[in-house]
């Protein structure tokens, strides 16, 4: 029994680089040559053990919370986040502000928001040209952003909005440059970050504006959005011991729900359409589905997406203790990486894995160890009802408004940007017509 297992011998700055420009490519390489379990080694985190086998990644999605961080593995974040994030803290900590920040994303309260969803989307849609390719990925990110803005925080200010509006995409658009300074905040006071600072306290400012307009607010008691759920807590005693979150604690839960709320399911629903458009049956049925609201099979296009192009392709927990993993003893220190995109693709695990059918998703309650888009175990994503729905309510949106033409070109490959896998041209579409309110319904 070895203490990690085989991986690739290269110096971990060669590895790193070859992570942040071909993450998938990288991890699927290694699968092949290595097996279903090998060690990678990246400057500034040590080894980190890659885990495709889902039997594995239940022990570590059920393992214990103060054996196994999340939050440490994510602290590279805690440069643009903050440290009071909810995803770079862990144990007991965690598990309080998690709970806090539930109440937003339940069923019934993510239910009371699609109507507002379904207008942001046809709105948008409205504006987009007939005739001409274009770049599908900027128009989902400007929807998810509106909904991320008006449900979520729920900003109303027409300034502040639309201030809101410029700023997060140019947070968002992170080279490879960009992330040394997310990883070491440091950095951001040198000259070729200073921008990146420049932008993070232009953030602020809005942000905070946005919390002493909530905890001023007479009508606090009867609004929806997470941001008063979360100043009313403490208030009413919800919090362990009564206590508040301080305007900081506010402010880093505001941007993570901002920067992983809305860029991961903008980029879902931009794979959504790349691949519908390389599908030309899957997309007629999508396309009738919507216009006679057959919301089930728009539901397996989003987890079929998610399943075929997962946003996020992995997730880390940095071990606390020894453990045994897929019979290796793995010392503390060393990062565990459940490899979503890994799982995913298996042909072990899904039937012709490689083809996107969303017919296998129909009716399906799939493992949370073989379908895990949003994570799992105590970390699985908070806003993952809100993402599914999301999804649903914008493809019934976009292709009810919008008749899609089809393509023969090649599929777009996963461009790094940040952790997130986005398609690399921008899931570039072409429009054949727009339908009307009136006519969005009638069938093709």
């Amino acid at each position: 029994m070895g203490t990690l297992p085989p991986g690739p011998p290269l110096p971990a700055a060669v590895q790193t680089a070859l992570m942040l420009r071909w993450w998938s490519a990288f991890a699927f390489a290694c699968r092949r040559r290595y097996g279903e379990v090998f060690t990678v080694r990246l400057t500034g985190y040590g080894p980190g053990v890659y885990l495709s086998n889902p039997e594995h990644i239940k022990t570590v999605f059920a393992g214990d919370p103060r054996i196994y961080h999340a939050g440490e593995a994510n602290s590279v974040l805690a440069g643009i986040l903050g440290r009071s994030s909810v995803l770079v803290i862990d144990e007991d900590l965690h598990r309080d502000r998690r709970r806090l920040m539930l109440a937003p994303f339940h069923r019934d309260a993510v239910a009371r928001q699609t109507g507002l969803i379904a207008e942001i989307a046809a709105a948008n849609v409205a504006g987009w040209p007939v005739g001409t390719e274009f770049a599908v990925g900027p128009k989902m990110s400007q929807i998810t952003l509106e909904v991320i803005l008006r449900t979520a925080i729920g900003a109303s200010d027409p300034r502040r909005l639309a201030a809101l509006r410029a700023l997060m995409p140019r947070l968002l658009t992170l080279g490879y440059f960009d992330t040394l300074a997310i990883a070491r905040p440091q950095l951001q006071r040198r000259r070729p970050w200073r921008g990146l600072r420049r932008h993070i306290a232009e953030a602020d400012e809005l942000l905070y504006a946005e919390i002493a307009d909530r905890r001023a607010d007479p009508n606090l008691a009867g609004r929806t959005d997470a941001l008063a759920m979360l100043v009313r807590a403490g208030q009413e005693g919800d919090d362990e011991g009564g206590r508040q979150m301080t305007d900081r604690e506010l402010r880093d839960q505001l941007m993570t729900l901002l920067l992983a709320g809305h860029d991961t399911t903008a980029t879902s629903l931009s794979w959504a359409l790349e691949r519908l458009t390389r599908s030309p049956g899957v997309l007629a049925r999508a396309t009738a589905a919507a216009r006679s609201g057959d919301d089930d099979y728009l539901d397996a296009v989003a987890k079929e997406t998610l399943r075929i192009r997962p946003v996020v392709f992995d997730v880390g927990r940095v071990l606390k203790e020894p453990v045994e993993i897929a019979g290796y003893r793995l010392p503390a220190g060393v990062i565990v990486i459940p490899a979503i995109g890994l799982v995913h693709a298996s042909d072990d695990v899904y039937d012709d894995a490689a083809q996107f059918r969303p017919e296998r998703m129909l009716g399906a309650t799939p493992s949370p160890t073989k379908w895990l888009p949003f994570g799992g175990g105590n970390r699985r994503c908070l806003g993952a009802n809100l993402a599914l729905a999301e999804m649903r309510i914008v493809l019934r949106e976009v292709l009810r408004h919008a008749d899609i033409e089809t393509t023969t070109a090649p599929g777009e490959r996963p461009r790094v940007n940040g952790v997130i896998h986005q398609p690399h041209r921008g899931a570039r579409i072409r429009v054949r017509a727009l339908r009307s309110a009136a006519s969005a319904s009638a069938p093709i």
